[in-house]
């Protein structure tokens, strides 16, 4: 048997336990919270459509358009219909100080909500006249898609696919020093460093189909419920791009965080220590070096992210650096700078494999 066949006979055997492994069943929690966040943002909204669209009028956009400040409250009846909501609210001003004895007739505030099946109008008078008006969409695709962005880089990236690696590809070497199983591997008649990267290649593949699968779910969770006319454009220019370039990273995420746990897991037995480091120095990315930045996995996975993050423009100099990569690095350059930094952790890996020695009694 070559030793390619005994790395995937290897990978065969050990990925049903990676899957199904007590210690790393909240890794699947992690890869599917967000497309419970967007599918509750898409059943939040088609909830409020049906309950608004059967009170009052459901006017069109272009009556919408013509409620301007300044008209009375008859007026916008006359225009509009009956308004979804309609209330009155009394405010009583307070008495100035220098004359407390005066008295001022109650402001009387009319609020009104209209509906036109994609966006909700809040309409504000004071004393019959219209003096504000607040229009908000009931599901915004471009803001959406913003959110998605930054929920993908903020959490899925730096949070969901580190700890998740982190509860994978620890447990296949320290989880067997616990278990006290390890010694069976080490006696098989297969060389330690292909035991390694069969483990490996069980760890990726699980981690890969987990949060690639997730990666995949939450942007068709966030994707499907917009309108029809607007997914379907997105689906023609570039929305099969940003689907694939997302769960590019997700998967590519796991090769570079899951070569560092796996090593960290044959160096260290508390898997805390070298966990706070690595998130610490991916934290730090934008104050180092261009050099150094090239040694980090969140660099190269930021890189091919295909929506960059919006940042506000007062947001202070220091969080836009630690938020945002300094100089992206182009496509290939990101996929082979971390393969390649991947390919070095494994190969320090095998160095270490070959000189492990088992003592179970120092690993409880």
């Amino acid at each position: 048997m070559t030793p390619w066949q005994q790395i995937w006979t290897i990978a065969r055997l050990e990925l049903g336990r990676v899957f199904f492994s007590k210690r790393s069943f909240w890794v699947y929690l992690l890869a599917i919270f967000p497309s419970v966040i967007f599918t509750g943002h898409a059943i939040d909204a088609t909830l409020k459509a049906r309950q608004w669209s059967g009170r009052g009028e459901k006017i069109t956009a272009e009556v919408m358009n013509k409620l301007q400040t300044g008209m009375t409250d008859q007026e916008v009846l006359r225009l509009a219909g009956k308004p979804v909501t309609d209330f009155e609210r009394t405010r009583r001003p307070r008495r100035r100080e220098e004359d407390p004895d005066a008295e001022k007739q109650p402001e009387v505030r009319r609020y009104m909500m209209y509906f036109d099946g994609k966006r909700r109008v809040d309409l504000r008078f004071e004393d019959g006249k219209l003096v504000g008006r607040n229009t908000r969409d009931l599901l915004n695709f471009e803001e959406d898609r913003k959110v998605y962005a930054g929920m993908f880089q903020f959490f899925y990236l730096r949070l969901g696919v580190f700890f998740g690696c982190l509860g994978i590809f620890i447990n296949l070497f320290r989880g067997e020093m616990l278990d006290r199983s390890l010694h069976f591997w080490f006696l098989a008649p297969v060389k330690r460093e292909v035991l390694l990267l069969g483990k490996y290649c069980a760890g990726l593949i699980a981690a890969s189909l987990i949060f690639g699968g997730g990666a995949l779910l939450s942007f068709l969770a966030m994707a499907l419920p917009q309108d029809p006319a607007e997914l379907q454009t997105f689906w023609q220019t570039n929305g099969v791009e940003h689907a694939v370039w997302y769960v590019a990273a997700a998967m590519l995420g796991c090769v570079g965080y899951g070569s560092v746990f796996l090593a960290a897991g044959l160096l260290l037995k508390n898997p805390i220590a070298p966990a706070i480091v690595m998130l610490l120095w991916e934290s730090m990315n934008g104050f180092l070096p261009d050099v150094m930045q090239k040694l980090s996995v969140l660099h190269y996975l930021q890189s091919i992210c295909p929506v960059p993050v919006p940042l506000p423009s007062d947001m202070p100099t220091v969080m836009k650096m630690l938020l945002a990569p300094a100089a992206p690095s182009s496509a290939a350059v990101a996929v082979g700078g971390l393969l390649g930094v991947t390919a070095l952790v494994l190969f320090a890996a095998t160095q270490a494999v070959r000189r492990l020695e088992i003592n179970y009694s120092t690993e409880a």
